[in-house]
Parts: structure tokens; C-alpha cells; sequence
């Protein structure tokens, strides 16, 4: 990995988009870092001090680089325009009419990313309001003494500059984005995760060792980088595994021209899902909690969620949260990937899978296969999901703020890999040493 970047550096073009892309990551960085008018940041930081996140607002600080609990103008980061992504490609399946955009090829993919702005725009809107009412409130910091100080000024004209403010970061941040897309290095979107998500690590290393006990911290220190470098040799290997089906395309004479006769191969990863059913999972299992606090309920069922699903070191949570991650893999694989449209497309260019008969034999062949990889992938996204909780156990308890959890190394590690590829990718276009040997 290094040597294809040291060689990207030395080759004119490559260094400009990476330049390109280093100057976009320092814009967004220094933009998570401005507080939105109308915020104390030194009641902020104080209250930051003070607490400590998990669950979806856990996910959404993690996505935003921490930026969502400091309340700048990059609050709301990347999460409203992933959010928007996946609503997108869910009604893709259910709406006729973007389905249809989708087979038009880039014209229709134009237009559905332009749909993804506009509810990334109306997202960002609902997301910023929430945010700026539960600072307003003082909900956002449960355990701060000065929580109803972070916005000193509640009238109605503060809180629509901070809602516009937040609406209008997010808007810059998908700008910037897809700068990088068009005149960087690697998808924009991705980076732009990669970076908010990098940057948590070292303060989440710190604090572990700050709140450790074993010779001072870093014998939890050491333990969790190991547990690091484990977990990112797993997930390497785990994304980089395939099923590689053989297709088989047939020779056809047209005129007297030959066409077809090639062989290749329908790659389904192990971990065909990827990171979503981990952010669905996250997502859903917030809602009781969210729930208790919005109602400020006392009965017994609003304590017993307190009690089950808030910590998230409760075996109800433990097990609930692995089921939702298994049902969400099977769900998204589902409806990802469709095996009758691959095969009908297979049968309308003459492809067919050895031993297996076009049409819907082949269809069934691959749902089958999907189901058989997709247990195995699923069952290691619940594993993989559940180590924040698990692996400081021999140390005192969970530690929510464990840094290698698996949604973070499963976008770190997937954007490295494809990075990288597409660097190595571009040096192979501009290199042809290989080719004259």
C-alpha cells in the first residue's frame, strides 16, 4: 500500500488528484471544528467532558468525525447523504419508476443522484432541527450540569440560523464530496467517512487508557491495539473472500464475424451486505431508548428499557442486536441482489453456468449459493458488530467508546482497499514496463 502511494507521488497527474484530495480532507476538518453561532463552545466542551455517547447518537458522532456533539457547522457530517443513499436504493426496489432509471444506464444514475441530494437537503433539515431542539432542551448531554446553558439565546431566529447553518454544512460537505469524485482520488463520499472516522481514534485510544486500571492503562491500551490488528486482518480477509461462479458464454456466428465463446465469472463476496445491516441494526435498536427519554416516562416498561437497552452491555441487547443483524444481511442481500435478473441476463447473451440449464435453473443455482455465503457473512457481521461490548469484558465491563468496532473497521478497511486499487489502477494505465518485458 505505501509503495503505490510513494509511487503515485512521483507521477505528475496522480499527485495533483492526491494534493487535490488532501486539500478537500484539511476544508472538511477545520469546517468540523467551527462551532454553529448561537453556541457556547465552552459549555459545549464541558459537557462533552462530561458524557458519554452510544447507540445511534454513538454512530452519528462517529460519522461525523465528532463533530455532532461539539455543534459546528459540519454537525451533521456525512450521515443525512448516507441515510438519503440508502432510502434511495431501498425504493429503487419498490418504485417502478426509479427502477426504471436505474436500467437507463448514467442518464437514469444522474437523476437518482440528483434525487439523493434533494433528500440528503430534507433530511439534513430534520436532522438539524432535532439536533438544535435536544441541545435547546438539554437532552443531548444527560449527565451535564450545564446542559441548558449550551444555547444561552432559545428565540425562534437563533435556532432557524442554526438549523440553516447545519442544512447549509451539509450541503458543503456532499459538495466536497463529490470534488473529490470528479478531481480526486477514490470515491469522495467514502473518503470523506474514512477521514470522520479516523479522526476519533485517537482521542477513543486516550481516553481507554486515561480510564484504565492496569498499570496505569496500557495494559488496555495494548490490549485493545491488538485487538486492532486482529480485527483488521479478519475483515480483510473476510471482504476480500468470493464465490467466483464460472459463466460460460456461447460462440455465435453473425455474418462472418465469430462472437462470444469467452469465459468469466458472477463474483458474490462473502459479505455481500457490507456495513448496512450493522447502521440498521444501531438504528432500530435507538428507538426505545429514544422513546423513554422524548415521553420522560417512569412506569415499569420505560425502566425496564432503561435497564435492557440503553447500556448495551445487557445480554437482551447483546442477543436482539446480533438477531437484527443477521435478518437485515438476508433482507438487503435480497433485495441487492436479484438472481432472476442476473439469469435472465445470462440467457438473453448466450451465458449459462456449466452443468446448470439457462433460465430458471440458473436462478435457483444462485439464490441457493447467495443463501449458503450469505450465512457465513452475516454470522461475522454480528461478531464483528458486538466487540466494542465484548472485548475490554476481562477489564471491567464494556467499554462503549471502543474504538475498533465494527461498523468504523469495516469502512476504514473497505474505502483503504478500494483506494488503494484505484491508485494502483491508475499506475498500471501509466505504466507499461511490464508490458515490454
Amino acid at each position: 500500500m505505501f509503495t503505490a502511494f510513494a509511487r503515485a507521488f512521483k507521477t505528475p497527474d496522480l499527485r495533483k488528484k492526491l494534493l487535490f484530495t488532501l486539500g478537500i480532507i484539511v476544508i472538511y476538518r477545520l469546517g468540523a471544528h467551527v462551532p454553529a453561532p448561537g453556541v457556547d463552545y465552552a459549555k459545549v466542551q464541558q459537557c462533552i467532558d462530561q458524557s458519554d455517547s452510544g447507540g445511534l447518537l454513538g454512530l452519528m458522532q462517529m460519522f461525523s468525525g465528532g463533530a455532532l456533539l461539539q455543534i459546528t457547522i459540519f454537525a451533521l457530517g456525512i450521515m443525512p447523504y448516507i441515510t438519503a443513499s440508502i432510502i434511495l436504493q431501498l425504493l429503487t426496489v419498490v418504485i417502478p419508476r426509479l427502477e426504471a432509471l436505474k436500467k437507463e444506464g448514467q442518464s437514469g444514475t444522474a437523476k437518482i443522484t440528483q434525487y439523493t441530494r434533494y433528500l440528503t437537503v430534507a433530511l439534513a433539515i430534520l436532522q438539524g432541527t432535532g439536533l438544535v431542539a435536544t441541545a435547546r432542551s438539554g437532552a443531548l448531554f444527560q449527565n451535564c450540569t450545564v446542559r441548558e446553558q449550551i444555547v444561552p439565546d432559545k428565540s425562534i431566529f437563533t435556532t432557524l440560523v442554526m438549523v440553516i447553518t447545519m442544512t447549509a454544512g451539509t450541503a458543503a460537505v456532499m459538495w466536497l464530496g463529490e470534488l473529490i469524485t470528479d478531481k480526486g482520488i477514490g470515491n469522495g463520499m467514502s473518503i470523506l467517512m474514512f477521514i470522520s472516522i479516523a479522526a476519533t481514534f485517537p482521542g477513543a485510544l486516550w481516553a481507554i487508557k486515561e480510564s484504565g486500571k492496569l498499570a496505569d492503562g496500557w495494559i488496555e491500551f495494548g490490549t485493545v491495539i491488538l485487538i486492532g490488528f486482529v480485527m483488521v486482518a479478519l475483515v480483510v480477509f473476510v471482504e476480500q473472500a468470493q464465490r467466483r461462479i464460472p459463466v460460460q458464454y456461447a460462440k455465435r456466428m453473425i455474418g462472418r464475424r465469430s462472437y462470444g465463446g469467452t469465459s468469466t465469472y458472477i463474483p458474490l463476496k462473502v459479505n455481500q451486505a457490507g456495513v448496512i445491516p450493522v447502521i440498521f441494526a444501531s438504528s432500530l435498536l435507538f428507538i426505545p431508548s429514544l422513546i423513554v427519554q422524548f415521553s420522560g416516562s417512569t412506569a415499569g416498561w420505560a425502566t425496564w428499557i432503561q435497564d435492557h437497552f440503553v447500556t448495551g452491555n445487557h445480554p437482551y441487547y447483546i442477543s436482539v442486536y446480533f438477531v437484527l443483524i443477521v435478518f437485515f444481511a438476508f433482507f438487503y442481500v435480497a433485495i441487492s441482489f436479484n438472481p432472476d435478473e442476473v439469469a435472465d441476463n445470462m440467457k438473453k447473451y448466450g451465458g449459462f453456468i456449466p452443468g446448470i440449464r439457462a433460465g430458471r435453473p440458473t436462478a435457483e443455482y444462485l439464490s441457493y449459493v447467495l443463501n449458503r455465503i450469505t450465512w457465513p457473512g452475516s454470522l461475522y457481521l454480528g461478531l464483528i458488530a458486538l466487540v466494542p461490548t465484548m472485548a475490554l469484558a476481562g477489564f471491567g465491563g464494556a467499554n462503549q467508546n471502543f474504538p475498533f468496532g465494527g461498523t468504523s473497521i469495516l469502512i476504514i478497511v473497505g474505502v483503504g482497499l478500494e483506494t488503494v486499487k484505484q491508485i494502483e489502477s491508475q499506475l498500471q494505465q501509466r505504466n507499461y514496463e511490464g508490458f515490454l518485458r
